[in-house]
């Protein structure tokens, strides 16, 4: 099993940052999803910035979800600056 949202954080530009309940930090892009059904009313960026954690994934005000395997899987891995 992947590991579950612990928390999330809107971004510009339609990402998320994603920690996960292992201690990772991670980034998912939500534009490919952005003209599929209900997901295109997350381009209201006041809904988009409504994103939660909710029971291991996250969900917006809309009801609107992803599956947290799929945010684990489809993210990528936060780039540090040095």
């Amino acid at each position: 099993m992947n590991p579950r949202v612990r928390n999330v954080s809107p971004e510009k530009d339609f990402k998320l940052l994603i920690t996960f309940d292992n201690g990772e930090m991670k980034h998912f892009d939500v534009t490919p999803y952005l003209n599929i059904g209900i997901f295109s009313e997350l381009q209201d960026v006041s809904l988009f910035n409504s994103v939660k954690p909710f029971l291991g994934s996250i969900q917006w005000a809309n009801g609107v979800d992803l599956c947290p395997d799929t945010l684990y899987l489809e993210s990528t891995e936060l780039k540090l600056r040095s």
